[in-house]
């Protein structure tokens, strides 16, 4: 029994996790972008952005190329990744959201199996009594090393193993932040579903001056668990959350929305520069970081990609999902669900109200650059597609997105698809009834499931 690493650890009276003691228990960090499109980081194909340090991050450790979130807002991803629960099931699906009573979480999980766990950063989580964190700030705060820092030192002098998740508010909007300097609009190359205007490029040199903020936040933060002498034991995750607030992206269930970068540096398991296509979720992250620490939760939807990490496996799942609450985001629509399911060739997305307008706070007037769009597509036919789908949806959309991976061509009444849209519609309808979503009942349900103070009529 003097074998710590053969000793375990029975935790009388909490049913829902157990902890293997090991000689050397991995820290765990991870940091969490805030509206970061995929392919805006220079490691996932970007042309103009400046990441040094997410890029080195990526040549350091293992970089997956198909990591997905259930939703594309932050609060119910952020859910999501720390219930191990899709949204509907934890009840964190609007915006704005909370967990339902009883749902436990992962720093319940991890302080139970010896760990002491921190946020920095933004929160968007509730109710907070279900998060037992110690916050190294108040919330509203950008990334700050200053409040990081004395943990850092604390846990590292008393040995004590430790989860940090630093929640970084940028590159979310008003895009304040960051040197514009670095960023020729005149040279940038625009995604594909973009309209370009002046104002496009003027929004999108704001927001790529934010993401190299954000990567020298990133910098910070591993500088200073080097200048602790921690690298050696300490996981080192970063994620871009969901996409951009750009049409096409958050507040929809498209790649560009759902798909999220994801890079784990653990030295000793993960090879220097690999990259898996391996299919993973938000929702395995929890379980993931939890099998990491030696902590076995029960009844999750998501479970541990471990094997992945390790190398001892290219893949892992065979659907991902997704879901889109409109009802509840500033200037949404009165009501407008999606939801999606994706294999490794092609996206369904199912539109429960085609019949009403998309809108959000993208489409509003006061919106420079979507009124720099509606005026293009006057005398422009792509600009005047663009703007009409993205507040115009049919019921059903289908998408080859191997050969078409920014979803501009619907192949949803193309009958030589008929047996793929037959076959997604089929595993999208089983996960809604496997986590009790009913569709427009669960949508027009969703202002119960924020805060009261948060409610919007």
């Amino acid at each position: 029994m003097e074998n710590k690493s053969l000793l375990l650890l029975t935790l009388v009276g909490l049913p829902c996790a157990t902890a293997v003691a090991q000689t050397v228990r991995p820290n765990i960090v991870l940091v969490i972008a805030d509206d970061c499109r995929r392919g805006d980081l220079g490691c996932y194909g970007s042309p103009d952005a400046i990441t040094p340090n997410i890029d080195r991050l990526a040549t350091q450790g293992l970089k997956f190329t198909n990591f997905f979130q259930a939703t594309a807002m932050s609060s119910p991803t952020r859910h999501c990744l720390l219930t191990g629960l899709y949204p509907v099931r934890s009840g964190a699906y609007p915006n704005h959201t909370l967990v339902n009573p009883g749902v436990e979480t992962l720093p319940t999980y991890l302080k139970e199996a010896g760990y002491r766990v921190a946020l920095q950063g933004k929160r968007h989580i509730a109710p907070l009594e279900a998060f037992p964190f110690e916050y190294l700030s108040g919330g509203g705060e950008h990334v700050n090393i200053s409040k990081i820092e004395p943990f850092i030192a604390d846990v590292a002098a008393k040995k004590e193993p430790f989860f940090l998740y630093v929640a970084s508010q940028d590159p979310h909007v008003p895009w304040t932040r960051g040197d514009r300097s670095l960023f020729d609009a005149d040279r940038l190359t625009l995604p594909p579903t973009f309209v370009d205007t002046p104002e496009t490029r003027e929004d999108y040199v704001k927001y790529l001056a934010e993401i190299n903020q954000l990567d020298s936040d990133v910098g910070k933060v591993d500088e200073l668990i080097r200048k602790y002498g921690l690298e050696d034991n300490t996981v080192f995750i970063f994620t871009s959350e969901q996409g951009h607030q750009f049409p096409f992206a958050k507040w929809t269930c498209y790649d560009a929305g759902l798909q999220t970068g994801f890079i784990i540096r653990w030295k000793g398991v993960t090879t220097p520069g690999s990259q898996t296509a391996a299919l993973c979720e938000y929702v395995d992250v929890t379980p993931t970081i939890l099998d990491i620490a030696g902590a076995k939760p029960r009844q999750l939807d998501g479970k541990s990609f471990l094997p992945v990490i390790k190398g001892e496996t290219d893949h892992f799942k065979d659907y991902v999902y997704g879901i889109q609450t409109t009802r509840g985001i500033i200037a949404g629509s009165p009501y407008y669900g999606i939801r999606s399911v994706r294999n490794d060739r092609f996206c369904y997305i199912m539109n429960l109200t085609p019949e009403v307008p998309f809108q959000c706070v993208s489409t509003t007037d006061q919106n420079a650059l979507w009124t720099s769009w509606k005026e293009k597509a006057t005398t422009d036919e792509f600009a005047k597609r663009q703007v009409h789908n993205y507040q115009y949806r049919p019921a059903e959309e289908l998408y080859d997105i191997v050969n078409d991976p920014y979803q501009l061509n619907n192949l949803a009444d193309d009958a030589k698809y008929a047996s793929q849209k037959a076959e997604l519609r089929k595993k999208l309808l089983e996960w809604m009834e496997w986590q009790g979503d009913t569709g427009q009942e669960v949508e027009m349900d969703a202002l119960n499931h924020q805060p009261k103070q948060e409610k919007k009529k």
